[in-house]
C-alpha cells in the first residue's frame, strides 16, 4: 500500500474543524444574471424531481414537466453564457498569449474583444428576427407561448453582448484583462 500524503484526523478534530470563523459573506461578485440563473436552476431541479416522483413512486407521470425542464435548461445554459461572459470564464486556448509581447498580446485581446462584440450582436440580431418568426407558437403540454424561452435567450444575448462591451472597456481603460487575470493565476483561460 502506497505512503498516504495526508494526515489522519481524530473524529474531534473533525468535528470542529466546521468551526472556523470565515468571516461575512460576500455577495459583490453576483450580478443580476446570477440569481436569474439560480432562480431558473431550482425551478428546473423542482420540475426534474417531480418528473423523477410522479414516474417511479406514483406510476402516473406529469407530462408537463419534462418539457418545462428541457425549457428552463435553455434558459439556464444562455443566462450561464451571460454570467461566463461577465466573468471571463468562457473556454479560450491561451497558449498563443504566453508567446507574445506584452504590446502584441494587446492588440489581439483587442481584436478578440472586437470579434465577441460583433458575435455577440449578431446573435442578438438573429434571435429577434427568430422570435418574430416562431415567438407566438405554443408549448406542447403546456398552453403557454415559447417565446417566453425565446425572449430570455434574446435578454441573455443582449447582456452577452453588454457584458463584452463591458469587457472591451475595462481593456481599453488599462485594466486587468482577461488573459492577464489567467496568466497571473496560472489558470487556462477557462
Amino acid at each position: 500500500m502506497a505512503d498516504q500524503d495526508h494526515t489522519l484526523l481524530s473524529v474531534e478534530e473533525m468535528a470542529h474543524a466546521f468551526e472556523d470563523d470565515t468571516g461575512p459573506v460576500d455577495l459583490s461578485p453576483y450580478s443580476v444574471e446570477d440569481w436569474l440563473t439560480l432562480a431558473v436552476f431550482w425551478g428546473m431541479a423542482l420540475c426534474i424531481f417531480l418528473q423523477f416522483f410522479t414516474r417511479y413512486a406514483l406510476n402516473n407521470s406529469l407530462a408537463w414537466t419534462e418539457e418545462i425542464a428541457a425549457n428552463c435548461l435553455v434558459v439556464v445554459v444562455f443566462l450561464g453564457a451571460a454570467m461566463c461572459v461577465r466573468m471571463c470564464r468562457h473556454i479560450a486556448v491561451d497558449l498563443l498569449y504566453n508567446f507574445m509581447s506584452r504590446p502584441v498580446r494587446r492588440r489581439f485581446e483587442t481584436a478578440v474583444d472586437i470579434i465577441s462584440i460583433g458575435f455577440f450582436a449578431y446573435m442578438t440580431w438573429l434571435m429577434w428576427r427568430y422570435i418574430g418568426i416562431v415567438g407566438n407558437e405554443r408549448m406542447v403540454t403546456v398552453d403557454l407561448p415559447r417565446g417566453i424561452v425565446f425572449y430570455t435567450v434574446f435578454v441573455a444575448f443582449v447582456l452577452m453582448l453588454l457584458r463584452g462591451v463591458q469587457n472591451f472597456i475595462k481593456d481599453m481603460r488599462g485594466e486587468k484583462t482577461c488573459r492577464e487575470n489567467a496568466a497571473d493565476h496560472g489558470a487556462t483561460g477557462v
